[in-house]
């Protein structure tokens, strides 16, 4: 296996309804600079780009391929495509360059959630066409049976979500990129209505558009792109049963399975991809995370949450605490689909 490291990350502001069209070229545009700029490099040193977003949230077919055009026509490139979270794009990068094909490699991800119409109602058709999605059930009343569950069988309280909340919001204050920031006591929070009973707003992570990339490079080359890169020592993806059914809500073993397997033990840091308070304390314990681990000082995807990037860049921020020093070992985690259906675990330290 050939030693690979991250040695760049960037991401774009998390909005709503924010300018440009569902191509993501306005918002790739500056955080592809701005990776450059951090690494020294130019288009032409890229040997292979992945990209992940879903042209059915664009509401077109190959709406990827427009994206293209912040990446620029000369000279060519190799690219590719993951019509799922930019966090699979980086594994497939991670892939390519164990092939030995090329040393240098960039994942973006991008997406712009505010433009369907009807968001949940649209993401209601990836569950199963014959028996659920005909119920048109939508990702926070799943999420909300789920943190029910979790609250008849003891594992956690409305108090311990909010507490959730409250932190990862008081986080995001020192992160120009979240769409939710600020201090808020957990009381304040427990005072909200209920959006889908037991979840309040604060529950859920905000509708948002944004985009994030990250650069991968060999051994060969790392070094000479960051004084000290963050090492790829781990990373796997597995997944759970699409039949809702045939899952026990509460049981993560994917999660279990894909931390042995990479190696998730000592962190220091670790950023987990948890669209609501009560998936943050599934994942903790799914990740066996000790009580000093610091969890989601990026404020994580309850206070910036892009759809197609969130994942990628739960990696990136956990790679950046690595790279300035914050974290000797850090862990990024990323999910997609109903009831943290997916998740790739990818283990970096900053080793000699």
């Amino acid at each position: 296996m050939r030693r690979v490291a991250v040695t760049g990350f960037a991401a774009s502001p998390c909005v709503y309804r924010g300018d440009g069209t569902t191509s993501g070229v306005e918002m790739l545009v500056p955080i592809f600079a701005e990776v450059y700029r951090q690494t020294g490099l130019v288009k032409g040193d890229i040997g292979f780009w992945c990209s992940g977003s879903s042209d059915y949230l664009a509401g077109r077919a190959f709406s990827f391929v427009q994206a293209v055009d912040a990446i620029g026509a000369v000279p060519p490139i190799m690219e590719s495509h993951v019509e799922m979270d930019g966090a699979w794009a980086l594994y497939e990068a991670w892939v390519k360059i164990q092939t030995g094909e090329v040393d240098v490699a960039l994942a973006y991800g991008f997406g712009k959630a505010s433009a369907p119409d009807a968001l949940r109602r649209v993401l209601a058709l990836q569950l199963d066409p014959y028996l659920v999605a005909p119920l048109w059930p939508d990702a926070t009343s799943l999420a909300a049976m789920q943190a029910r569950a979790g609250i008849e069988a003891g594992l956690w309280s409305e108090k311990d979500m909010a507490a959730v909340a409250s932190r990862s919001r008081a986080a995001a204050r020192n992160n120009p990129r979240a769409q939710v920031s600020g201090e808020v006591p957990p009381e304040d929070l427990l005072a909200e209505p209920y959006l889908a009973d037991p979840l309040r707003q604060h529950d859920v992570a905000p509708v948002g558009d944004g985009a994030a990339v990250v650069i991968l490079a060999a051994e060969e080359r790392a070094r000479d792109l960051c004084a000290r890169p963050a090492w790829i020592t781990g990373f796997e993806h597995r997944i759970e049963s699409g039949a809702l059914g045939a899952r026990d809500p509460l049981n993560l073993p994917s999660v279990a399975v894909a931390a042995r397997a990479a190696g998730a033990f000592d962190i220091d840091v670790a950023e987990l991809h948890a669209p609501f308070t009560h998936q943050e304390i599934l994942l903790r314990s799914a990740l066996a995370l000790r009580d000093s681990v610091t969890v989601n000082p990026s404020g994580g995807a309850l206070c910036a949450n892009p759809m197609f990037a969130a994942g990628l860049a739960r990696i990136g921020y956990a790679a950046s605490a690595v790279m300035n020093g914050t974290a000797d070992r850090a862990l990024g985690h990323a999910t997609s689909g109903p009831w943290l259906q997916q998740n790739v675990i990818c283990v970096m330290e900053a080793s000699s």
